[in-house]
């Protein structure tokens, strides 16, 4: 049975996603600490105002109108407040009823927990290996 800082964990990943099926970028970073970084697809971007630029622009163009799914594979505590995340990921593109290969990753998160609180610190993805 999932810890309670397992689910905390957890339920800021799925407010990600929520943010990304709405499109919202503001709610897409809010989850984020402030000295957030991540590599996406390559990009790397360097703290959590660049993070949410990048989305808005994408949620504006390429991403308008998609969702994406995620699978937690493994939640590993470093310590009290910290945790490191395995996760597979799809974009479902609008139109799109499920996603294509070229979209699938993994993805690392690392997350802190400040103040009772548990916030992304990084993120990094790469394509996953559908062979």
């Amino acid at each position: 049975m999932p810890s309670q800082d397992e689910n905390a964990v957890r339920a800021v990943l799925d407010q990600v996603y929520a943010a990304w099926a709405a499109n919202d970028a503001d709610a897409f970073v809010a989850p984020y600490g402030e000295h957030a970084n991540a590599v996406h697809t390559g990009f790397y971007m360097e703290n959590r105002d660049a993070i949410r630029a990048s989305i808005a622009y994408e949620f504006a163009d390429r991403l308008k109108g998609s969702h994406a799914i995620h699978d937690v594979q493994s939640v590993r505590f470093i310590g009290d407040d910290a945790a490191l995340v395995l996760s597979k990921a799809a974009i479902v593109f609008a139109g799109q009823t499920e996603p294509t290969s070229e979209t699938r990753t993994l993805d690392t998160w690392v997350l802190s927990k400040r103040d009772a609180t548990w916030s992304v610190e990084r993120f990094h993805n790469c394509a996953e290996n559908a062979t």
